[in-house]
């Protein structure tokens, strides 16, 4: 029986019993961003148990290393690490590049890395940071490690979105919200929308392919992201609201899931809360914007690949 409505669905969905798998990925190589931490962290540790070769791309080396030094100890797990600042697109293209070279098939990708700012910043680029880092930068990178993934299908794209796509906030005459009061929850929500809009649109287009594209809510967990901001919010994070939140280890279980599976094999462009499939805000399913996002996206990520990209 249904208690809500599909916008308010999530709430329930929440409370489910989530979907897990023991499913192993022997021989797989799993391309991983912002695994020092939080969600990403978790998500290497679950993807290394399983026996996934993981590969970090991180912008702080000595982090990566530490993690890399875990996923061996623990797990005897191969792993990789490359170096990049999310808020910087050359240097997410040169870090794809590597990869790219290093890897010719690659069998997951996880965009995981984000950002939460509590007043507007720009990146070097001139981008609002939440939408750089969270859209942009995993746009680019998936952009770039398309043909890797055909070459290793089936293979699987998750992007760790949020409910949050929930709060509105896109506008394609302000991405950058150089026109309007900056809303950090709204701009947090803007990108997720954007990157939701995309995945949608990625997974039409690589239908027959291969490759599936999902796009999930890790679930409400303890992260450090906006842990960047003043100390009352730091504050607030840890030791008000860190209480009702989960351990992310749930999130590293609900990842490993949508990547290995084997009943979701061939199942694309859904959307996740954990590992319960939903319905997302209902201007996310609006043709005319993904259209719109998509290429605005595609333009940003020739810039900095050129013509060579899989998508």
């Amino acid at each position: 029986m249904k208690l809500l409505p599909d916008e308010l669905e999530y709430m329930q969905n929440s409370l489910k019993k989530q979907n897990r798998s023991e499913a192993r990925l022997d021989g797989k190589t799993c391309v991983i961003t912002g695994a020092t931490s939080g969600v990403g962290y978790h998500s290497a540790r679950r993807l290394a148990k399983a026996g996934a070769r993981v590969v970090m791309l991180c912008r702080n080396p000595e982090k990566a290393r530490k993690v890399q030094d875990e996923l061996s100890r623990d797990f005897q797990a191969e792993s990789d690490v490359f170096i990049a600042d999310m808020r910087n697109l050359a240097e997410v293209a040169r870090a794809a590049a590597q990869i790219a070279e290093k890897y010719p098939k690659i069998d997951i990708l996880v965009n995981n890395a984000g950002v939460f700012n509590k007043r507007r910043r720009l990146t070097p680029d001139g981008h609002e940071e939440i939408f750089g880092v969270i859209h942009l930068a995993a746009f680019v990178l998936t952009a770039a490690l398309i043909p890797n993934l055909k070459a290793a299908a089936p293979a699987r794209i998750i992007d760790v979105n949020s409910e949050a796509h929930r709060f509105g906030g896109l506008k394609m005459n302000d991405l950058d919200w150089s026109k309007r009061p900056y809303i950090a929850m709204q701009a947090y929500g803007a990108a997720k929308i954007a990157q939701l809009l995309t995945g949608l649109e990625l997974a039409q287009r690589l239908r027959g392919s291969g490759v599936s594209v999902f796009t999930m809510h890790p679930g409400a967990v303890r992260t450090n992201i906006g842990m960047n901001n003043n100390f009352l919010y730091r504050f607030y994070n840890r030791y008000v609201l860190g209480l009702f939140l989960k351990d992310p280890s749930v999130s590293g279980e609900a990842v490993h899931y949508l990547a290995a599976a084997p009943e979701l094999e061939g199942v694309t462009g859904k959307f996740y809360n954990q590992t319960i499939e939903e319905k997302p805000a209902r201007y996310v399913l609006s043709e005319r914007l993904q259209q719109e996002i998509w290429d605005y996206s595609e333009n940003i990520a020739r810039t900095y690949l050129g013509a060579a990209n899989g998508i």
